[in-house]
């Protein structure tokens, strides 16, 4: 017998490979996608119900007043800063006269010290001091006579002239000037036949200026007396008094004197109630 071979085991089959179908593929891809804009949509429907509408507190709403107030303030302080520096434009030689003047002005204030520190150390050393202080107490009537305008005054000073054909000067620009004329040490102001002094007041009318209950018309001429150095560049500062009449096409004529006489008077009015402490 011929010898026979053991039979070879059969190989078990490999598993199929299941194809997936193209059209699977796509719809898992798209279902993928379509989650992914819904995750998506989701978020910014939160997103939105967070921030809108928006959630302002009290103390927020305050604070944000608060800070527009601010930025309001320094916007107009900034622009009036830049729209009403007179000096901008001005000459050196009239910076260095304005100094001058503010050195004046310093000067007097340091003189009208010195005479009080004076007069107390006369009132001190004084072996009658009683007649001292009477003889002190009428020269400083006088004195608030004269700045009362009820009391007439002399001295140096200028004399200023303004012409208004075109009838365009008005009370303010009237006040502007005496104010300029003060802040120069004028210590006596008369316009036409009107005392100027601390609690006159300008309207504008049909007439003219009224000046308390007077009423004064072009041409308006001013008595003032004071230092004649001080007060004439006082009026002739660049952007100052002379320069706005002229743009109004007024004249404006600024006489220096060594005596100016102001003899209009304002009548003496007895207090209904108030009584010197002294009596």
């Amino acid at each position: 017998m011929g010898s026979q071979r053991p039979p070879v085991p059969e190989r078990p089959a490999a598993p199929k490979r299941a194809d997936v179908p193209p059209q699977t593929a796509a719809e898992d891809v798209a279902a993928e996608e379509s989650g992914g804009v819904a995750a998506a949509g989701s978020g910014r429907t939160r997103l939105l119900a967070v921030l809108w509408p928006p959630r302002i507190t009290r103390a927020q709403l305050i604070v944000a007043l608060l800070l527009f107030v601010l930025g309001l303030g320094l916007a107009i302080q900034v622009r009036s800063t830049s729209d009403n520096s007179a000096l901008r434009g001005a000459r050196q030689e009239d910076l260095v006269r304005i100094l001058d003047e503010l050195d004046d002005r310093t000067a007097r204030l340091e003189g009208e010290k010195r005479r009080l520190e004076d007069q107390r150390a006369e009132l001190e050393n004084s072996s009658d001091q009683a007649e001292e202080a009477r003889r002190q107490t009428v020269e400083k009537e006088q004195q608030l006579g004269v700045l009362a305008g009820t009391v007439a005054a002399q001295g140096p000073g200028i004399n200023v002239t303004i012409r208004d054909p075109r009838r365009t000067v008005q009370a303010d620009m009237l006040l502007d000037a005496i104010q300029e004329l003060r802040a120069a040490g004028a210590e006596a102001i008369q316009i036409n036949d009107v005392r100027i002094v601390a609690d006159s007041s300008f309207a504008d009318t049909t007439r003219g200026v009224r000046i308390g209950d007077r009423t004064v018309r072009a041409p308006f001429r001013f008595k003032v007396i004071g230092k004649p150095q001080d007060l004439e560049p006082a009026l002739n500062i660049p952007g100052g008094v002379v320069q706005s009449l002229e743009k109004e096409q007024a004249e404006v004529v600024i006489t220096p004197s060594k005596r100016v006489v102001v003899d209009a008077l304002r009548p003496v009015k007895r207090p209904d109630y108030a009584r010197s402490s002294s009596q």
